[in-house]
């Protein structure tokens, strides 16, 4: 019988690996493959070298997150990662955007698969750089927690255990890491996941989206925050419900959800930034605690006077 907590633990010890058959691989290739990418997705690419792994947001117009991208580099191709629910339109869009540069996109779903650890070395790659600050980045999170994650591309199933995906999830709302299959939606901003730490640069120069990145960031607030919470586990089940409240009032949702093997039942919910930080919320008839990821004060990092106050001045 298989047992999701020794699942979890044989994966975090990294005695395991973990099938992600909902992610997809794409490869770049072609001279241009770096300058193009580094022309439409948030992270600075130019200066990739063999072996490098980075990750990437592409926004739309009004800063809003569409796809998230992992990239590595071998120095002949560029691999992507990425949701497999998301792939058909970024194929289209990518198609859109080629124009003159001499590129070309490859759906390699046929060919390879993706398998998940933690510290661990398969094939092609992928170092995840959370909880880590790339460079041109910032966190809003007072510490990050540990992760390790790996992302392998493969060409056939490794001959090591492997275990439900199920228990990748876990390590990740762990490790507060954001996920675009779980935690955005329509509306999403990088700011409010905290993904500034490790997809965006603030300083690269012109990509859409940007105006509203900086901002945000420079002189407003993300409307909303990403939170970690501690669910109340002793009737043994986790909650069903998604809505996130505070005195009956509906502040949130809940993004992702999981059983830990030592942390017990946990959750990662996006709430309205007016949520208080200290208040205790509730997930349907289940008392949650929050753990702040990102805080209240995010952004208004040029520390601009307040504007009735300039106002004033004048």
């Amino acid at each position: 019988m298989v047992n999701p907590l020794l699942d979890q633990r044989a994966l975090a010890d990294g005695r395991a690996l973990a099938r992600f058959d909902d992610r997809s691989v794409l490869a770049i290739d072609g001279p241009d493959r770096l300058k193009w990418l580094h022309s439409i997705l948030s992270q600075a690419l130019l200066g990739l070298k063999a072996g490098d792994s980075v990750e990437a947001l592409q926004l739309d117009a009004q800063g809003r997150i569409e796809f998230a991208l992992h990239i590595y580099e071998d120095g002949s191709r560029t691999w992507l990662i990425v949701e497999r629910s998301t792939k058909d339109a970024l194929l289209a869009w990518l198609d859109r955007m080629i124009f003159r540069s001499d590129v070309t996109v490859v759906d390699l779903d046929d060919t390879f698969s993706v398998y998940f650890g933690i510290n661990t070395e398969f094939g092609i790659t992928w170092v995840d750089p959370w909880p880590g600050v790339v460079a041109g980045g910032v966190r809003y999170a007072a510490e990050g927690h540990d992760f390790g994650g790996r992302e392998h591309i493969l060409e056939s199933a490794p001959d090591f255990p492997v275990v439900d995906k199920e228990a990748a999830e876990a390590l990740r709302i762990m490790a507060r890491r954001p996920r675009q299959l779980t935690e955005v939606d329509e509306k999403s901003i990088p700011h409010e996941y905290d993904w500034l730490a490790t997809a965006v640069h603030l300083s690269k120069g012109c990509y859409r989206g940007q105006e509203t990145v900086a901002k945000v960031h420079n002189v407003g607030h993300p409307p909303r925050r990403l939170a970690f919470l501690h669910l109340d586990g002793s009737n043994h089940l986790l909650p069903e419900e998604t809505d996130v409240t505070l005195d009956g009032e509906v502040v949130g949702r809940v993004t992702s959800i999981a059983q830990h093997f030592e942390a017990g039942p946990i959750a990662l919910a996006i709430l309205k930034r007016s949520t208080p930080e200290a208040a205790e919320l509730a997930v349907g008839r289940t008392s949650a605690t929050q753990e702040v990821i990102v805080p209240q004060s995010a952004g208004k990092a040029a520390n601009l006077p307040d504007r009735n106050l300039l106002m004033r001045r004048k």
